[in-house]
């Protein structure tokens, strides 16, 4: 069976970035399945699969197509259950439920804030002209009005993760011993940051670090296998 995973690049396809598409990623390894990754310029997006999604990730399984990242686990779920699971019950689907809702209103935008003109720097020529924008028309501002405030959003970033310090006195990972889909939400994000800038802001000796760096190892280091800034 052929499948294939499309997901985000800028002019170098060796640095996919999106958060969303890394969650797909993760989840696919989670599960050990073989699978064939596209990165892909936005441009090029509209015309994946006959268009049946605006974004990625995208997943082609033999004969189905599946879009968003959290349909793909949850489809992945339905489809092997036979595999290590996403979510460990409905209890495991609803905290993944509500991380996404956190990493999207408070990591997201912090993300932004910092690399949001290093993203358009790391795209092709079509891909700056869209991202500018489209991103600019979204935030009322210039990339380059952004990008003054991303010293301060960096030194504010580490105080952003104090709710996985938090959890991560208890247990290594958010699935407990190991991870779930929850996990590779938040792993999704804090990869988009380390792929764009080549670094993540934690606290000296911070436990959020250790966690990030066994999220990096899991799979065969899949999370380390591509190139960052």
């Amino acid at each position: 069976m052929t499948r294939i995973l499309y997901t985000l690049c800028g002019h170098d396809e060796s640095r996919p970035f999106s958060p969303h598409a890394w969650k797909a990623v993760m989840a696919l390894a989670h599960k050990g399945l073989d699978f064939t990754e596209s990165p892909t310029p936005f441009t090029g997006i509209p015309g994946l699969e006959d268009g049946v999604s605006k974004t990625v990730p995208i997943l082609r399984d033999g004969e189905r197509v599946v879009a968003d990242s959290f349909a793909i686990a949850r489809y992945l779920e339905e489809v092997y259950p036979d595999r290590p699971s996403l979510f460990e019950g409905p209890g495991g689907e609803a905290m993944a439920r509500f991380i996404e809702g956190w990493s999207q209103t408070q990591i997201h935008p912090a993300v932004t804030a910092i690399s949001i003109k290093k993203i358009h720097d790391m795209l092709g020529e079509a891909d700056r002209a869209y991202f500018r924008r489209t991103r600019e028309a979204l935030l009322g501002k210039t990339l380059e009005e952004m990008d003054t405030a991303a010293e301060a959003a960096i030194e504010a970033f580490p105080a952003k993760l104090q709710p996985l310090r938090h959890m991560l006195r208890f247990q290594p990972f958010m699935g407990g011993d190991g991870p779930l889909f929850a996990d590779y939400i938040l792993f999704g994000a804090l990869q988009w940051l380390r792929v764009v800038t080549g670094s993540v802001p934690f606290l000296p000796d911070d436990p959020a670090a250790d966690w990030f760096e066994r999220m990096l190892d899991l799979h065969g280091g899949i999370g380390r296998s591509v190139t960052t800034a």
